[in-house]
């Protein structure tokens, strides 16, 4: 019985990655695109997401500063999830839908990117993180699912994995975040 879910779940990863594939596959060279721009520009990447999202966020913000596949100089790149004395301080005394608008105020500045993960596009701190950012010329990606949500409409370029399934919505987001990494590296060894 488990081999057949085994094979169920992957086979339907697969199958909803080759739908991304065919059918988004120019909206992630744009995507690329924004990020080799941003970065040959002296800009730097912001990344922030909740939960499984916020670990990808780390995870994401590493592979451009340290490396992806290849030795090559650092990129500009930040997590806004691991500063745990500014987000519980945040959190508390203003609330935890401000917990990422306040670093994209202090922190970020037009020609930077701000880069979102939500599986449902509907998380208030994110946003709010993207209101904040479009209030000081910063452009925001966004990465999503079902649908889209609200954050479809403050971003200026989205990513909607056609799916309601939180699990294989992060595994593509991720997957995704990985291809671009490697176009951009590729193209912005420094």
């Amino acid at each position: 019985m488990s081999v057949g879910k085994i094979r169920e779940s992957l086979n339907d990863l697969a199958s909803l990655a080759g739908q991304v594939a065919a059918e988004q596959a120019d909206a992630i060279a744009a995507i690329a695109e924004r990020y080799e721009t941003t970065l040959r520009a002296g800009g730097t990447l912001f990344f922030a997401g909740n939960g499984g999202s916020a670990a990808d966020a780390q995870h994401l913000a590493t592979e451009y500063v340290v490396r992806y596949q290849a030795n090559r100089a650092a990129m500009r790149a930040i997590a806004l999830t691991t500063d745990t004395s500014l987000l519980t301080a945040c959190a508390n005394d203003l609330g935890f839908d401000e917990v990422f608008s306040r670093q994209v105020e202090a922190l970020a500045e037009a020609g930077d990117l701000l880069v979102l993960h939500s599986t449902s596009g509907e998380s208030p701190n994110l946003i709010r993180a993207a209101q904040a950012a479009r209030a000081r010329g910063v452009a925001v990606v966004a990465f999503l699912g079902k649908g889209g949500g609200q954050l479809k409409e403050l971003a200026d370029a989205s990513l909607v994995i056609p799916a309601d399934d939180t699990a294989r919505i992060q595994e593509l987001h991720l997957a995704i975040e990985h291809v671009i990494c490697d176009i951009v590296e590729d193209r912005v060894k420094g």
